[in-house]
């Protein structure tokens, strides 16, 4: 059983080894956190060389090496070399760091789940692992519930609660 958790990585130095599809959407979700995202690989997609060329990541244009976890508060293993995956964790783990890791799963400490976003409004949907596709499906469920009405009300219900607060 997973600790389900909201992390707060605002100016917070993540760490990405890997700089295919998979490590430019995790990126991507991590600079809308307000990471500062160091991303290391040797070649790079558009996404991470786009990224990289605007000033909005760090990218080392090298393999990973060991040391290159240290100032990390998390850490991304997203490379195809599941040896390269293996040692990325294992210096994560034992800096204890958060460490996502793309393949396998099992190898790092945390699990990114699926999500909804609206506004204000996040829902994670998580299978533990056991299904990331049935997950998916549930999110795109949830998206299709969940209407672009909320984020009002949700505002709306903030307004009122600071309002209460301050009488």
């Amino acid at each position: 059983m997973r600790y389900p958790l909201f992390l707060d990585l605002a100016s917070q130095r993540v760490v990405v080894i890997g700089a295919g599809r998979v490590a430019a959407r995790k990126t991507r979700t991590l600079l809308a956190a307000d990471a500062v995202v160091t991303v290391i690989s040797p070649n790079a997609g558009v996404t991470i060389r786009r990224l990289a060329r605007t000033k909005r990541i760090r990218w080392v244009r090298r393999r990973y090496r060991r040391g290159d976890l240290r100032g990390a508060r998390l850490v991304i293993a997203a490379t195809d070399d599941l040896m390269v995956n293996t040692l990325v964790t294992a210096e994560a783990k034992r800096r204890n760091l958060l460490v996502n890791c793309i393949a396998p799963p099992s190898a790092g400490n945390f699990i990114v789940p699926s999500q909804v976003r609206r506004g204000g409004i996040t829902l994670a949907i998580s299978t533990g692992g056991t299904s990331p596709a049935f997950a998916k499906r549930l999110r795109r469920d949830l998206e299709r519930f969940l209407g672009h009405e909320y984020p009002q009300l949700l505002k709306a219900m903030g307004a009122a609660r600071r309002a209460r607060k301050t009488c």
